[in-house]
């Protein structure tokens, strides 16, 4: 990653930055002493026109900053996947580039996100929604510019078929009487956390100004972990669930998000409502579902030269200001961040995100969450479907606070090796193969048997923030055992990334 050099360089230039735009917005002054030409690289979604559409507002900032040219080449990369390749090399990641906020931390932690200058950060406070500030945000400093708040869930169903939709058991009776599917991603952590969120549970990760976790406030195993399980079990154990939420064959109701509008538009026809997430009941008492609100993020890799590092930043503040924001919920239903453009005749009539905004009244906001909690939590939706008993949940509670205290108890230089993970060696993706760093930038497994077509990534600090599969891609494809053997995993980390299997002697 070379972050000492780029750490040492960058530093000098970040503060004459700040002495260029302490005073710049880009309404107020924006490129006096900033002209000249500038050739930069941008990472943004790659769903289509999307790209065409930041190229034509980079113009629109150049009409608005005459004297500043800019030569943009603009990649797609789609924002889930952008920290990781970015953290993997961050000396050839792009000038800018949009990302999901879960992977802030570890971005701050590579030193590839300059933190906007005072008055950046005094306006980014202004003009955005809170939640999508401290989205941005690392031990209180603004590290990244808001782009949307549109990263939730909510439910879409079949209004000929759920004419109860608030109430979660008469949804369930109605989709087991015609028959059709209830799709709710209960095995991924993101949706199997709006039980919890239901019952007043909390689960905040404590982070120290590296962006490195230190320590959570967790109260998942306790009475209210106990009636959210409960909940959970009822729906899990429906003959109408599944937890494909990405598909909608057969789908009277799928809790997902705006990315699936379409998709819900196209299989509901005239039938189709969308609103918040239902109540349940446990105990004769009623809880109302929760969920996680999201953002997306823009960021800005540190510079070296003080002028190009102003510009990006003056160009940053641009993309994701009301403008921008508007255009882009025009052309794609992204939801702004910006709270005028929030306001708009427009954003307040698109249905989707009327009913993320109803459901965002349920929302807590996804702040910076250690990696491998994703791992330890998805399972609690499995459990609930497998239980039988109370003891059941209990045990399966119990299981994951064990496992959260395991982690933070990992010393660090544990914490961020790399393993082996796959079905290889009589598993199932439920174990990691140790791997020793000699010589540095180096690392090799213990011995695994491996048969032909199981398949197996590399991943480091018992997470999957970052990963690697075939051609040592950042979140590649699995890598497939082409042979019976016994094998050592060999991942070579520098300039390009390669995974090898090595015959064991």
């Amino acid at each position: 990653m070379k972050m000492s050099k780029i750490l040492s360089l960058v530093l000098v230039a970040i503060m004459m930055m700040t002495a260029l735009v302490a005073c710049k917005t880009p309404e107020e002054n924006p490129a006096e002493g900033l002209e000249g030409t500038y050739d930069i690289t941008m990472w943004v979604s790659e769903k289509e026109g999307v790209a065409d559409q930041f190229k034509a507002q980079i113009a629109k900032f150049m009409e608005k900053n005459p004297g500043v040219v800019i030569n943009a080449s603009i990649e797609g990369v789609t924002e889930a996947d952008a920290g990781s390749k970015v953290v993997a090399d961050v000396a050839s990641a792009p000038d800018i580039y949009c990302f999901a906020q879960d992977q802030l931390a570890r971005l701050v932690q590579a030193a590839a996100l300059a933190a906007p200058g005072k008055a950046a950060a005094e306006a980014i406070k202004a003009n955005n929604d809170a939640g999508s500030v401290a989205a941005a945000s690392v031990a209180g400093t603004i590290y990244a510019y808001p782009m949307t708040s549109d990263n939730g869930y909510y439910m879409y169903y079949d209004k000929s078929i759920v004419t109860d939709p608030e109430n979660l058991e008469a949804i369930i009776a109605a989709c087991e009487a015609n028959n059709v599917k209830i799709r709710y991603a209960l095995e991924n952590a993101w949706y199997t956390a709006s039980f919890f969120f239901a019952t007043g549970c909390t689960s905040n990760w404590t982070m120290n100004e590296a962006g490195e976790f230190i320590g959570i406030d967790d109260d998942f195993n306790s009475e209210k972990g106990m009636i959210a399980m409960k909940g959970m079990q009822m729906l899990a154990q429906s003959s109408a669930y599944d937890s494909n939420a990405d598909i909608f064959t057969d789908a009277g109701v799928v809790v997902t998000g705006i990315w699936n509008a379409q998709a819900a538009a196209d299989h509901f026809g005239e039938n189709l409502g969308a609103t918040d997430l239902p109540s349940f009941t446990v105990d004769g008492k009623s809880y109302h579902l929760g969920s996680y609100s999201g953002n997306k993020l823009m960021g800005v890799k540190p510079q070296t030269d003080a002028k190009k590092a102003a510009v990006l930043s003056l160009l940053a503040q641009y993309l994701t200001g009301e403008e921008c924001q508007a255009e882009r919920f025009a052309s794609f239903e992204w939801g702004p961040s910006n709270k005028v453009a929030q306001a708009s005749e427009a954003v307040q009539a698109n249905a989707s995100l009327a009913a993320l905004a109803k459901q965002n009244e349920y929302a807590v906001p996804q702040g910076q969450i250690g990696g491998a909690w994703w791992d330890i939590a998805k399972v609690l939706g499995a459990d609930a479907k497998a239980a039988t008993s109370d003891a059941d949940l209990q045990a399966a509670l119990d299981n994951y606070d064990a496992a959260i205290g395991t982690w933070l108890e990992i010393p660090p230089e544990k914490r961020y090796a790399w393993t082996v993970i796959g079905s290889v060696g009589n598993t199932n993706w439920d174990t990691d193969f140790t791997m020793t760093e000699d010589p540095a930038g180096t690392w090799t497994s213990v011995v695994i048997e491996m048969t032909a077509g199981q398949e197996f990534k590399v991943r480091q600090g018992l997470s999957w923030d970052n990963n690697y599969g075939v051609n040592g891609e950042s979140n590649g494809a699995n890598i497939v055992v082409e042979a019976d053997g016994k094998y050592q995993v060999k991942l070579v980390i520098g300039d390009t990334v390669t995974i090898e299997l090595v015959p064991a002697q």
